[in-house]
């Protein structure tokens, strides 16, 4: 089983469209739950959040988030993402033969400029992660985010499945 995580600030839209598309890995089994860990958001995330069945953080800790998490393997997602078809069997597939931490593939349509992919590297969780929990509980310290977890993982496999980064949806 597959736990979810995201941060958000004040991001209901983006939260909606992520959630929308993780709701076909619920169906098949392979999403159990999914917690949204909030920056102090003044919009309805926390409204979004609980209509789709997440857990919503208000005031937590990283290491005791991941600890109340249901699934053996965690995917730490930015809120606007979107993984592409074909996700489900993929991961479910890595996670049952591997201990390896995964990434998605950049998305083909959805791609950086040629200058902006020279001169800055993407954002920790621009392809999401898929990383075993006690791995990321024996990473996790204190004040860390969810993009601070990721910059922590330094190796992961590459999944051919894609995955529409955040910052498209804006």
């Amino acid at each position: 089983m597959l736990s979810v995580l995201m941060e958000c600030q004040d991001q209901e839209t983006e939260l909606a469209q992520t959630l929308s598309v993780l709701v076909a890995g619920a169906v098949e089994g392979l999403v159990s739950d999914v917690s949204v860990l909030d920056r102090g958001s003044q919009d309805a995330s926390s409204r979004v959040a609980d209509a789709a069945g997440c857990r919503f953080h208000v005031d937590w800790r990283l290491d005791e988030v991941l600890r109340a998490t249901r699934g053996e393997w965690l995917l730490l997602i930015e809120p606007g993402a979107r993984p592409q078809v074909g996700w489900i069997d993929e991961v479910a597939e890595h996670i049952a033969l591997n201990r390896q931490a995964a990434r998605f593939s950049p998305s083909r349509n959805h791609r950086r400029s040629l200058v902006s992919r020279l001169v800055s590297r993407p954002a920790p969780l621009e392809h999401g992660l898929v990383v075993h929990k006690a791995e990321a509980v024996g990473r996790a310290r204190a004040g860390m985010g969810l993009a601070d977890l990721a910059r922590s993982q330094t190796r992961a496999y590459r999944l051919v499945s894609e995955m529409v980064p955040a910052w498209a949806a804006r």
